[in-house]
């Protein structure tokens, strides 16, 4: 079953797009998002190792399958050789000024 994010929350954020290569040291270890800020992580070619305490453990993410964080959920990520992806960032109260401010996710 793919996983998505809840209905009503607004993307707010987006990384630049990474690659093997230029992935920040914080993302390939554990860290988590703050209270409320949901994350789907989004891969533009290649696989990425997406690893998460709870249920969903481990998980490769592909073109076809975004990876859904919770939020304050602790995860990482590693390329699983070459890779290019982006995180986007999702609340219901999304910070004001933010330059996705309006766009909706529609979720189940």
């Amino acid at each position: 079953m793919t996983e998505v994010l809840l209905e009503g929350l607004t993307a707010y954020k987006r990384t630049p797009v990474f690659d093997q290569d230029s992935i920040p040291a914080g993302l390939r270890r554990e860290h988590r998002t703050r209270p409320g800020v949901w994350a789907l992580i989004h891969v533009l070619k290649g696989k990425l190792l997406y690893r998460r305490d709870g249920p969903s453990g481990t998980q490769v993410l592909m073109s076809a399958q975004p990876g859904v964080v919770h939020p304050e959920e602790p995860h990482d990520v590693q390329p699983m050789g070459p890779v290019s992806f982006f995180v986007e960032f999702h609340a219901a109260n999304p910070p004001a000024g933010s330059p996705h401010a309006g766009q909706i996710v529609r979720g189940k």
